[in-house]
C-alpha cells in the first residue's frame, strides 16, 4: 500500500469515529482477527475496552493506557465450560480451588458448576472472583443437586413428598442459584416432575439427568431446559421407551441393562420425533464426550504419566479409584457395551447437532471423574465433538454462544460487541481451521485482568499440588 492510500485510509477511519475527541480507553487490542461465532467470518478490527467492559469494535483512532497487538491472532469471546463439579468435601477445598487457575490458564472465563457439596466455599469464589479479588472464571452454580432419599452424591438435596420438593427449592432460592440441577439416582418420578414443574413456577433454569422410569417426552413437558449427558436422549430415541420404562417401574430392568435394549431401539424416525420436540422447546443437551470415551476405556489407557495429573493432588487422584476399578472389575460384555455406546453417543451428538437441537460443550471435570482434568478437558471435548463431524463453527458455538443463551445471559456474554463483559481469548492460531488450535492460547482477558502468555504458564506452574 502506497503512503498516500495509506493515508487516506487513515482519514477515513479517523472521519467515522467522533469528531470532537479522540477516544480514551483502559486497554486497546489492535489488528486483532475477530471470529463472528454466528457465521464464521472473521474481520481485522480494534476492541477498545474500560472497566472490565468492551466499550467499541472499530478502527476509530484512540489513546489507551494499555496496548495488545493482536496482528496474526485470532480473537473470542473467553471459552466457557457448561458442566463441571466443585465438590468432595472440606479435605478437597483446596484442590478445587485450584481448578480455578487451571480454567484461566485454558481460556476459560466462566463455567457452570452443575452441583456439589461445597456450595458455600464456591459462593464466597463466586463473590472474590467478581470483585477480581481471585484469579478464576465467572462461576454459574447450582448449589447442591436435588434427588431422592439416600442420594448418590453428598450435599444433595433429598426429597420423599411434595413438600420436601418446596422446602428443597426454598433452599436453593435462600442460597441464590444461578439454576437447577436434578440428579437421577433415587428420586421417584412424580418428584422428579414435580422438581421441575415447581422450580420453573419460581423462574429458575432447570437442568439435570432423567430418571430411567419417566420418559423423556413427560420431562420434555415438565418444563425441562437441559438435559446433561446423552444417555437420556437415546432413551427418548428409542422405539421401544414405553416398553423399557415398565420394566425400570417394575423392576424387571437396572439402569445399566437398559442401555444395550434402547441402542437396539433406535429408530431413527423416533429419533427425528425427538429432536423435533427438543429444538420446539428450546432444550439444551450436553453430551459430554471426551468424559464417555475417558471412561469407556480405563481398562486400556495408561493415564499415569498425563501431565495434568500433577495439578489435581493426591486426595482428589484418590476419588478416581471408584471409576477404575469398577472398569477394570466389569466383565468382557460390560466392557465391549460402554465402548459401543461411547461410538453411538458420538454419532447421537452430530445427529442432533445437524437437527438444529442446541448442544452445551461441558467436561464433568471434577473430584471423582477419572482422568477428566478441569480446563484441558474443555478443549478435549470441543476436539470430540469436530472428530465426530460436527464443524469447528458449530463446535465453538457450543462454549461460549449457547452457554451464555442456555442460562439468559446474552446481554453480557456471547460475542464480541459493545457493552458485552470483556472476558476474551486471543489466540495464536485459527480454531475454524483446526479445533486443536483452542489450545494455543496467546493473551487472556478476564475483565479488567490481563493475562498474557507467561502470566498463563506461572499459573500453570502455582497451580501443581503435592
Amino acid at each position: 500500500m502506497t503512503r498516500l492510500l495509506f493515508s487516506a485510509l487513515l482519514f477515513l477511519l479517523a472521519i467515522g469515529c467522533k469528531k470532537d475527541k479522540t477516544n480514551h480507553y483502559d486497554l486497546a487490542i489492535t489488528n486483532a482477527q475477530i471470529i463472528d461465532l454466528e457465521d464464521g467470518i472473521v474481520e481485522q478490527k480494534n476492541i477498545y475496552i474500560t472497566n472490565g467492559k468492551i466499550e467499541a469494535v472499530d478502527a476509530c483512532i484512540f489513546k489507551a493506557d494499555s496496548i495488545i497487538d493482536a496482528t496474526g491472532k485470532y480473537v473470542l469471546p473467553g471459552f466457557w465450560d457448561n458442566h463441571i463439579h466443585l465438590r468432595g468435601g472440606d479435605s478437597l477445598i483446596s484442590n478445587n480451588k485450584n481448578f480455578l487457575k487451571l480454567f484461566i490458564a485454558n481460556g476459560i472465563t466462566t463455567v457452570r458448576d452443575a452441583g456439589g457439596d461445597l456450595t458455600h466455599e464456591v459462593m464466597k469464589w463466586k463473590s472474590q472472583i467478581a470483585k477480581e479479588e481471585m484469579v478464576g472464571p465467572t462461576i454459574f452454580t447450582a448449589g447442591p443437586k436435588i434427588d431422592g432419599p439416600d442420594g448418590s452424591w453428598a450435599g444433595s438435596l433429598e426429597v420423599e413428598s411434595e413438600t420436601d420438593v418446596i422446602n428443597a427449592l426454598d433452599s436453593l432460592e435462600a442460597l441464590n442459584v444461578d439454576f437447577v440441577k436434578i440428579y437421577d439416582s433415587r428420586i421417584s418420578p412424580e418428584n422428579y416432575i414435580h422438581s421441575i414443574e415447581e422450580a420453573k413456577k419460581r423462574g429458575f433454569t432447570v437442568s439435570g439427568h432423567m430418571p430411567f422410569t419417566v420418559t423423556l417426552d413427560e420431562t420434555i413437558n415438565a418444563g425441562m431446559d437441559g438435559i446433561e449427558h446423552l444417555y437420556y436422549i437415546m432413551k427418548g430415541c428409542a422405539s421401544n421407551e414405553i416398553e423399557v420404562t415398565d420394566k425400570l417401574n417394575k423392576g424387571e430392568m437396572g439402569f445399566w441393562g437398559a442401555m444395550p435394549a434402547l441402542m437396539e431401539g433406535y429408530a431413527d424416525s423416533t429419533a427425528q420425533k425427538t429432536f423435533t420436540k427438543l429444538k420446539s422447546n428450546n432444550v439444551f443437551v450436553v453430551p459430554t464426550l471426551h468424559i464417555g470415551k475417558t471412561l469407556s476405556y480405563l481398562d486400556e489407557v495408561d493415564h499415569s504419566k498425563d501431565e495434568y495429573l500433577k495439578y489435581m493432588g493426591s486426595g482428589l487422584i484418590q476419588t478416581y479409584q471408584g471409576r477404575i476399578q469398577s472398569a477394570l472389575n466389569s466383565s468382557e460384555e460390560a466392557r465391549a457395551n460402554r465402548k459401543n455406546l461411547d461410538a453411538f453417543f458420538g454419532e447421537l451428538a452430530y445427529d442432533l447437532n445437524n437437527a438444529g437441537v442446541q448442544l452445551l460443550a461441558g467436561s464433568d471435570s471434577g473430584a471423582f471423574n477419572s482422568y477428566t482434568y478441569p480446563g484441558i478437558s474443555l478443549h478435549k471435548e470441543l476436539q470430540a465433538m469436530v472428530k465426530n463431524g460436527i464443524s469447528p463453527l458449530h463446535a465453538l458455538r457450543t462454549s461460549t454462544v449457547n452457554g451464555a443463551e442456555f442460562l439468559g445471559k446474552t446481554e453480557g456474554y456471547g460475542n464480541i460487541s459493545k457493552g458485552k463483559v470483556s472476558d476474551i481469548v486471543i489466540l495464536d492460531a485459527n480454531p475454524l481451521e483446526d479445533i486443536k488450535n483452542t489450545e494455543k492460547i496467546f493473551t487472556v482477558i478476564k475483565g479488567t485482568q490481563v493475562f498474557s502468555k507467561s502470566q498463563l504458564e506461572q499459573l500453570l506452574q502455582n497451580a501443581v499440588m503435592d
